[in-house]
């Protein structure tokens, strides 16, 4: 077989498999649960956050805790809505664990495991993976599609949780003003975010080959690998991001994808389909 009937065959197996994966996802409800959940969270923190700001934070046993100078700590809110995305280059809350610092949009990284995981396995308790590589014996098309799509899976609950956010800021009467920061920024670090899913995704991917069915497994050890990258995700995509911020969330995207890709096809191929 030459090489161009080659290039075509894993061109229409590719294109075959995607338009198999893609309507399958959009026609479960799984997946419009997860997104519709992605929108509505950042509105209930936002509201929950605006409730609680300036009172006394407690203890397990309900005592007042008290900072370095024997003053009672006050709950901080969002000042304004940007803050969901994260914080600016540079800023300490951007590696802080506060609450503001942590319940923003980089959570979704997290959410967008569940979806991969579960989808992948699902693959595999259905046996429709054991049929598949029956018929198709190179599992790399199956790698490459299950990664684009969760990259398009993972970039609607991060626009989902962006809009969640304004409707949150709306409600709540957050301030939209922009502070040492412009709308190209916020562009640059949404599409940034979204670009980084890939990443993330590519470590799913892995994940989920190995657990197979076991869904449990998949989901516990992406979240495990995932933490090890968690605390990159603000330095990567500050809230003033740039071009160049997009540019290197995008190339870390490809070539996770093409190195964990490569592992997930070899994992494929020395283990059992059960």
């Amino acid at each position: 077989m030459s090489k161009a009937s080659e290039k075509f065959n894993f061109k229409k197996r590719l294109k075959s498999m995607l338009k198999v994966d893609f309507r399958r996802m959009f026609t479960t409800p799984f997946y419009y649960i997860m997104v519709g959940i992605c929108l509505i969270v950042p509105v209930l923190i936002i509201i929950m956050t605006s409730m609680m700001e300036g009172s006394v934070m407690t203890d397990q046993n309900g005592n007042a805790i008290l900072d370095e100078f024997g003053n009672p700590v006050l709950m901080e809110g969002f000042k304004n809505v940007w803050q969901m995305l994260g914080s600016t280059s540079g800023s300490s809350s951007g590696m802080s664990m506060d609450l503001v610092s942590m319940c923003n949009i980089n959570m979704m990284f997290f959410a967008v495991a569940v979806l991969v995981c579960i989808f992948v396995a699902d693959d595999f308790r259905s046996g429709y993976a054991k049929n598949l590589f029956t018929v198709r014996s190179d599992k790399k098309d199956y790698v490459i599609s299950k990664t684009l799509l969760g990259f398009v899976g993972g970039a609607s609950m991060i626009l989902a949780f962006f809009i969640g956010s304004l409707i949150g800021g709306g409600i709540a009467n957050l301030s939209f003003e922009l502070v040492n920061v412009n709308a190209g920024n916020i562009i640059m670090c949404l599409l940034s975010k979204m670009f980084l899913v890939l990443v993330f995704v590519s470590i799913f991917v892995t994940m989920s080959v190995v657990g197979k069915q076991r869904t449990w497994l998949s989901i516990i050890g992406s979240l495990a690998v995932s933490m090890l990258l968690f605390m990159m995700i603000p330095l990567i995509t500050p809230l003033d991001s740039t071009i160049m911020n997009v540019f290197m969330s995008l190339i870390g995207g490809v070539l996770f994808s093409i190195g964990l890709g490569s592992i997930s096809n070899i994992i494929l191929k020395k283990s059992s389909l059960v």
